[in-house]
């Protein structure tokens, strides 16, 4: 949004000027605001205004989207964009390990 990126090069060269940069951008900023509040839902460092299978749900969508993105990156024509993967990649393990973490701390209380 400050042009530090040129915008040609960012969301897969499909800009085509200040204007579209920055609805894109303000989108993305909402989006990943939301999956902030999310995760800090998840661990319990803000009360739960929304069911805690709401958040395993958007969690998730999120899993299977930055998966979705990740190949999206590997297949960019820059390599700018290319090197996302890496970032993308990491976010959709992190997301697995958030999910599965209750999970086997559940499981692991089964067995006790």
């Amino acid at each position: 949004m400050i042009k530090i990126v040129p915008y040609e090069i960012s969301w897969g060269g499909r800009l085509k000027n200040d204007f579209e940069m920055y609805i894109f951008e303000t989108i993305s900023v909402i989006i990943n605001l939301f999956l902030f509040s999310i995760l800090l839902i998840k661990g319990k460092y803000l009360r739960a205004f929304i069911s805690m299978k709401i958040v395993n749900v958007t969690l998730w969508i999120f899993f299977i989207v930055f998966g979705l993105n990740t190949i999206g990156n590997i297949l960019a024509k820059t390599n700018f964009e290319k090197f996302f993967t890496l970032l993308t990649l990491a976010f959709s393990i992190l997301i697995w390990i958030i999910l599965n973490k209750e999970k086997n701390r559940t499981d692991n209380k089964t067995y006790k």
